[in-house]
């Protein structure tokens, strides 16, 4: 297959085109930049200059390809809402070219829009009223998919990890270096899933060659750690204190991350496995931290 893929120079995007081309498909990816361009032709892929903002690149992407893989999203948090809106505006562009054909829509989306406190599993629709921003994802997949596009969701782990992560698990690790202590709230058993974004991007890949009409599938290894574990292996590998805080008091160490900390979010991954079969093969998170890499400066 001729795959676009955006987001093909990111964290999980650089990780799918391998994948896709190791696989024997060609890729097609997005690039906005000229050092863009030139590491993804040497990664073996073709170059389509545009971006997300770019909604004729997008179109043109789509048209010329046998699927889509879209990874690319602007976590900016402090213009999230922005950021969301123009994913709505990237999906439609790229539904128009397929709309009608059997070629595939990968897009993606979070666990963590689910179900606090419960296990999520495949089957849980996000709902449409929530005040998460990042719903209007999943809102756009459903109404894309009732006018005839082929496209499935891959609900994505809170901690994709990993070679290159710049994500949630540095943050908080640059957090606790910079104030000398590693934090959780509560009792810290609140539960994060977690995947490896090698893991994940084979995930995309077989989402893409079952091509499951309307398929939601749960890019998580690991169904839920305590958030109490990740900080206990922070404090460790940096020598410096774990200590409890009220939600009150972690405002202070976390800001406007706080929510994300509190964040209980369990997933099930048994669906996911079955329809596609798919099976995590990397190091869990707590083993990936348990590294050098993670707490080099």
């Amino acid at each position: 297959m001729r795959v676009f893929v955006t987001g093909a120079s990111g964290f999980i995007g650089s990780a799918v085109v391998p994948e896709l081309i190791s696989a024997g498909h060609q890729v097609l990816a997005l690039a906005r930049s000229d050092a863009t361009a030139t590491a993804l032709t040497a990664a073996g892929a073709q170059v389509l200059r545009g971006n997300l903002e770019d909604l004729e690149s997008l179109r043109s992407g789509a048209a010329q390809s046998d699927g889509v893989i879209h990874t690319a999203f602007n976590h900016d948090f402090s213009n999230f809402q922005a950021n969301c809106e123009n994913d709505r505006r990237a999906l439609e562009a790229m539904a128009g070219a397929l709309a009608g054909s059997n070629r595939p829509l990968i897009i993606s989306s979070g666990v963590a829009l689910l179900a606090p406190g419960r296990i999520s599993t495949e089957d849980l629709s996000a709902d449409p009223n929530s005040p998460v921003p990042r719903v209007l994802t999943e809102v756009t997949a459903d109404a894309l998919a009732a006018r005839g596009v082929h496209v499935s969701v891959i609900r994505l782990a809170p901690s994709v990890h990993g070679d290159g992560d710049h994500g949630f698990v540095p943050l908080i690790i640059n957090l606790a270096r910079e104030k000398g202590a590693s934090i959780y709230i509560g009792d810290g058993n609140n539960r994060w899933p977690a995947v490896h974004r090698l893991d994940a991007a084979r995930l995309f890949r077989l989402a893409l060659e079952k091509n499951a009409i309307g398929g939601r599938y749960h890019g998580v290894a690991e169904e839920g750690i305590p958030f109490r574990d990740i900080a206990t292996i922070i404090g460790r590998r940096l020598d410096i204190p774990v200590l409890s805080k009220t939600p009150e008091e972690a405002k202070a160490h976390f800001g406007w991350f706080t929510h994300f900390a509190m964040i209980d979010a369990p997933a099930s991954n048994r669906k996911t496995r079955e329809v596609l079969g798919w099976e995590p093969r990397q190091p869990g998170l707590i083993a990936d931290l348990d590294g050098p890499r993670y707490f080099q400066k």
